[in-house]
């Protein structure tokens, strides 16, 4: 009997994982579909490939192994910064291309892995605590969104929105500061499950999308054509992939703090391989790259359950879900403004994280405030004005666009730039004597 319940814990504290990462795994998918002007049919493989191979990709992360694997509770998904480079890739070559540049970005990002992760490594404290803390506040304004309702929606900003939303985040603190234990634990479950049935009453449930859902899908390599290459959409994909892994990076980091597992440059490496190879899998099965998921750090932070078992179990519900397109439809039932309260502590848990990550740090050195200052203002800058870089050529608008990538960069930068600085003082006299 006691087996039976700790296996119903894991379950559920996976199907938490799943719940805290499905909107975005889902609408990666359907934005690029629409765009492409692909069939509904077409658009159902896309949405069912994608979450089987984000279970994959999970479950190859976690699994630690000699040659990959970070083996932290990290869930992966498709990344969003893929969007647009597909869409272009797709309007103007076809989908081939697409897919061929996918799985020549992850090959280049599997040979390149070890590295990146000597590099990484050697990153200190304060590039470290930034990015995470970057990570964080640029994901506050998609909290935010979502509790009014969505970007977009008719009812934007609706007082039943609000509602909904913060009466979620309210139900969330009463659990976490009431409860202990497994009821803590899946505190934002309870919370996105109450918030759904209260919506239910409030009209605000389309269970349409689950009545058309098919039964079962099955996955199949190269679904809509054999790959082709072509070089601009190779090197705009590569682009993705390191993206992607700056993404990654600060998400490892953040969860070596929060599971006390000092991360070394070989985990690093293992990590990148393991997401190049996911990659690779996701140009196969025409799905897409894949990068870890920063809301479910928040997620582990908050429940302080550090378990790959319980990882695992979202992973295999992620492929089970990709299989049967019928049950994966219940989950996109729950309305943004209920996600929005969830992401509201999920986020804010990152926030808190990157912040605890700084604390370590010597707050009378104006390096490393200056590093502090100018990455968290470039990050929210690009965040809040993303038009900022729109005049720059499209491969550049890459690197802009996001305020996690905007502001990571210019945190490794700038602490590059005051050690070559430092290198120079300390060789020239004439620096040390004026000064």
């Amino acid at each position: 009997m006691l087996n039976r319940y700790h296996r119903l814990k894991i379950a559920l504290l996976g199907f938490q994982h799943v719940l805290a990462m499905y909107t975005g795994a889902v609408a990666v998918p359907l934005v690029i579909g629409n765009a492409l002007k692909l069939t509904p049919m077409q658009i159902a493989y896309l949405i069912a490939i994608d979450l089987v191979t984000s279970g994959v990709a999970t479950l190859l992360q976690i699994f630690r192994n000699r040659f990959s694997g970070i083996g932290l509770p990290v869930v992966l998904g498709c990344t969003f910064t893929a969007v647009g480079p597909i869409i272009a890739i797709g309007s103007q070559f076809g989908m081939a291309a697409v897919y061929g540049a996918i799985i020549v970005s992850g090959i280049i990002l599997l040979f390149f892995s070890g590295i990146l992760g000597k590099l990484v490594q050697s990153l200190p404290p304060v590039v470290i605590g930034t990015v995470v803390t970057i990570i964080g506040l640029t994901l506050i304004p998609v909290a935010i969104n979502n509790i009014a309702g969505g970007e977009g929606s008719p009812d934007f900003g609706a007082p039943s929105n609000l509602l909904l939303g913060f009466g979620v985040l309210i139900l969330i603190l009463i659990l976490y500061r009431l409860f202990d234990g497994f009821t803590r634990s899946i505190s934002v479950l309870i919370g996105l499950i109450a918030g759904t049935i209260i919506a239910c009453f409030m009209d605000k449930v389309d269970l349409s999308t689950v009545r058309q859902a098919s039964w079962f899908h099955m996955p199949r390599p190269f679904f809509f054509q054999t790959p082709a290459f072509e070089a601009s959409a190779i090197f705009m994909m590569v682009l993705v992939s390191l993206i992607s892994m700056i993404e990654s990076t600060g998400v490892f980091l953040a969860l070596g703090k929060i599971c006390n597992q000092p991360l070394k440059s070989q985990d690093l490496t293992r990590g990148y391989r393991a997401e190049g190879i996911a990659t690779i899998i996701g140009g196969i099965f025409n799905a897409f790259p894949y990068t870890t998921f920063s809301q479910n750090v928040g997620l582990v932070q908050l429940s302080q359950v550090k378990s790959r078992h319980v990882v695992a179990v979202a992973g295999f519900i992620l492929i089970l879900l990709g299989l049967v397109p019928k049950i994966a439809a219940i989950t996109t039932i729950i309305p943004p403004a209920v996600l929005g309260g969830a992401m509201i502590a999920m986020f804010g848990m990152v926030i808190a994280s990157g912040i605890h990550i700084l604390s370590d740090i010597d707050f009378n050195s104006n390096e490393n405030l200056l590093i502090i200052a100018c990455s968290i203002g470039m990050g929210l800058g690009v965040t809040a004005v993303p038009d900022l870089f729109r005049a720059l050529p499209e491969n550049l608008q890459l690197l802009t666009n996001s305020g996690i990538v905007t502001g990571s960069v210019t945190a490794v930068a700038m602490h590059l730039l005051f050690r070559l600085l430092r290198g120079v003082k300390k060789k020239s006299p004439s620096i040390q004597q004026s000064s």
